[in-house]
């Protein structure tokens, strides 16, 4: 019987806060906890902010404290420590010919050029700007500062910089949150990583991670082409730093010192769903027993803005407006993502999400904590399609297939009745009817009626590779908790919604805890990359170990289970008291090949306690 990849910890943060231990996914529903699971959030919250005036150790937030925190977090304004959303410049061409009139225009001294054009004439304005005056026949370029129609996104909470947390060195932002999302994930586990590799062979680890957009900032690949248009030159870094594989490049060489299977695959919005099958994969068939998979995007920049607006699939501001009637002032940018609403385009976001995963045999000997199972990640591509970005029949095929699974696992009466699907759910008018459809039919297939959905991007926005991992951290608070988000920034379903075989909702759901068996982790993405991840809850895990392995195994296990789930307790305390710098071993532990030593059956690296083994398996016969 195969393996069955277990979820034994998860890390990371996107705007509703920290996903570990469920704090992110209180926070959605933060308006129908108990007051002491409200003061924990807030304390989580605060400390993610830096907010230590707030924090009074025994006491209770204020209303205005607890007001100013959960107002910068989630889906809001954009701010200034993004960029000016009033002035995005761009650059606009001028060719003067022989005879025109000469352009003039100002700018700051220190961007002059070196050399100076010499078709340029200078003059120092005296307060730190000059006036340039070019003459004809030549070309330039004048810089213009535009409003950003685009104002709203998906920002983690304010005050919170990931490149505090280790020596960052001008990473880019999406390499700082993979470096801080999977020392997170690591350390909830609850048993150390070097414990970990005594019992594992190195070679029996995968760490999978990437981002979709790569490291688009200026100190990625967007300072490499930015340099030569403001006059500079790009770093050695640049070029190299913004490959989107360094989300898995970066844990392996700094947080994990992995020398096992690795890999960055980039499917759009389905990125995390497509390494987290290559994870499941290994583990199901044995060649790997441990791993580490990941995603980290960073997309708020005024480009990548811009970028996704001229294709039409942002909510501007004007449209959000229109949308509500507003003529004036701004629009309610807490509703800007509306999933299956009457909407206008998807809400960007950045976030880093990063689960580790064991083989079941592992995840008993360790009594590491089973917060649930992922028995099959299923991808398909649309075929033949109008263009790139049209919707096709890819997401009818990963859906049906994992339901097809999840029924053979659960049982009919499970699936109908005790699962629910985390929709892409992104917010644009076109995938209200196209995601809904899928929903529709495929409940029909299975017998499905009111098939609850979530879309948990009305709260964070869309973090595109990065996605399906805030889809699965969502889940699991799920599971522990037993209510299913409602999509709370939608006040009436659109009416092109198909909705015959599923139950919308824009408020929170109470069942007991043991009510959700599993969640569909549903990834709908741009060009045709669509994923769904079969995800089970950790009873419904168990209550399959305990068939596999028998109850005395499993009394065993829960025996070493309370172990761990101290060092977690202890884990979750120092965040919550602000002590949560990642792991970053940079220059140290470094090991060279002379210092291997290598025999005809394995290779023994220093540090690891157990070989590699030589001794490969052969399918294919011998001719010898």
């Amino acid at each position: 019987m195969a393996s069955l990849p277990v979820i034994v910890g998860f890390g990371g943060i996107n705007p509703a806060g920290r996903s570990g231990f469920h704090h992110a996914f209180m926070r959605l529903v933060y308006d129908v906890l108990p007051a002491t699971e409200q003061q924990k959030v807030l304390r989580s919250l605060s400390q993610l902010m830096g907010r230590h005036d707030t924090i009074n150790e025994g006491h209770s937030f204020t209303e205005a404290q607890a007001r100013t925190i959960l107002d910068n977090t989630l889906v809001r304004e954009i701010g200034p420590d993004y960029f000016d959303t009033e002035r995005v410049y761009s650059h606009s061409r001028a060719d003067l010919q022989p005879g025109s009139a000469p352009v003039t225009w100002k700018m700051r001294k220190r961007d002059l050029p070196t050399p100076v054009p010499s078709h340029w004439d200078i003059s120092d304005n005296g307060d730190g700007s000059i006036t340039v005056q070019a003459r004809d026949n030549t070309t330039v370029f004048l810089s213009n500062a535009t409003p950003c129609r685009v104002r709203v996104a998906g920002q983690l909470p304010t005050g919170f910089d990931p490149g505090t947390k280790y020596p960052s060195r001008s990473h880019p932002k999406g390499l700082q949150l993979a470096i801080y999302g999977a020392s997170d994930a690591v350390h909830s586990v609850g048993v150390s990583w070097d414990q970990l590799l005594k019992l594992v062979p190195a070679d029996k680890i995968s760490v999978y991670a990437s981002s979709c957009m790569t490291q688009l900032d200026t100190d990625g690949t967007g300072g490499m082409l930015q340099a030569p248009l403001l006059g500079k030159r790009c770093t050695s870094k640049n070029l190299a730093l913004g490959m989107g594989q360094m989300a898995a490049d970066f844990v392996n060489a700094y947080v994990l010192g992995n020398i096992g299977r690795t890999g960055g695959i980039q499917g759009a919005c389905a990125t995390l769903l497509y390494n987290l099958e290559n994870a499941v994969r290994d583990i199901r068939s044995g060649r790997a027993k441990l791993a580490v998979v990941g995603a980290a995007e960073a997309p708020i920049t005024p480009e990548v803005i811009e970028g996704y607006r001229i294709m039409g699939a942002l909510a501007e501001d004007r449209d959000l407006m229109a949308l509500d009637g507003i003529t004036q002032g701004k629009p309610d940018y807490r509703r800007a993502c509306r999933p299956f609403g009457v909407n206008c385009g998807f809400t960007l976001a950045e976030a880093t999400q990063y689960l580790v995963l064991m083989s079941d045999d592992l995840a008993l000997e360790t009594g590491a904590t089973i917060y649930g199972a992922v028995p099959g990640v299923f991808i398909n591509a649309d075929g033949y399609k109008k263009s790139i970005s049209s919707p096709g029949i890819g997401n009818y095929l990963t859906l049906g297939r994992a339901c097809g699974l999840a029924e053979k696992i659960l049982g009919q009466k499970a699936l109908r009745h005790n699962t629910l699907v985390q929709a892409h759910g992104t917010g644009t008018p076109q995938n209200r009817t196209t995601e809904s459809h899928v929903f529709n039919e495929v409940a029909r297939a299975f017998g499905i009626h009111d098939w609850r959905i979530a879309g948990t991007k009305c709260f964070v926005g869309h973090s595109l590779g990065a996605a399906s991992g805030d889809q699965i951290v969502f889940s699991l608070g799920t599971f522990a908790t037993g209510i299913a988000p409602g999509i709370v920034t939608v006040d009436q379903f659109a009416d092109d919604v198909h909705k015959e075989r599923i139950a919308l909702s824009n408020q929170h759901s109470q069942q007991a805890t043991d009510h959700w068996k599993a969640a569909f982790i549903n990834s709908k993405g741009f060009g045709g990359n669509n994923a769904t991840g079969l995800l089970l809850s950790g009873q419904t895990t168990l209550q399959l170990l305990n068939k596999k392995f028998g109850s005395a195994t499993l009394r065993e296990y829960a025996t070493r289970n309370e172990h761990v789930q101290e060092k977690q307790a202890h884990y979750e305390t120092a965040l919550l008291n602000g002590h949560d710098n990642a792991i970053y071993h940079f220059g140290d532990r470094v090991v060279d090949g002379e210092s291997l030593t290598i025999t005809h059956d394995n290779i023994q690296v220093p540090g690891y306690e157990l070989p590699i083994s030589l001794d490969i398996d052969n399918p294919y016969g011998s001719i010898d």
